[in-house]
């Protein structure tokens, strides 16, 4: 049998988040990191920063071996929108989901679903 690429990419927006969500860079960071373990995914590196200013937030970036999580928080509008996309059968991108909805608790979300596979 041929080896085939299985991408699932996961990616949505959450609204009324938790103000922590905006303002605690490691804390974030840590949710992130936690969503790829639960995704089934191995962490190369992670890397965040908060952006000052009443527009700002912070973002996160996962770079795992099957591809990546990403998270960006504004505070003056309580979002965030969240990014998780992975490669292989072996990973679940909706646990990573559940678990950030689960930390963030929005109000409300949406969510999309990519099949990103070469079949």
């Amino acid at each position: 049998m041929e080896d085939r690429i299985v991408g699932k990419h996961v990616f949505g927006s959450l609204y009324d988040v938790i103000e922590r969500a905006y303002h605690d860079e490691e804390w974030l960071r840590s949710v992130v990191e936690e969503a790829a373990r639960r995704s089934g995914a191995t962490i190369i590196e992670s890397r965040s920063w908060t952006i000052e200013g009443p527009k700002g937030g912070v973002s996160v970036i996962v770079l795992v071996d099957e591809s990546h999580l990403a998270v960006h928080t504004w505070k003056e509008y309580r979002y965030a929108t969240v990014d998780i996309y992975t490669c292989g059968e072996h990973t679940d991108p909706w646990k990573g989901w559940e678990y950030i909805l689960s930390q963030l608790k929005p109000r409300k979300f949406s969510v999309h679903f990519a099949d990103r596979s070469q079949l």
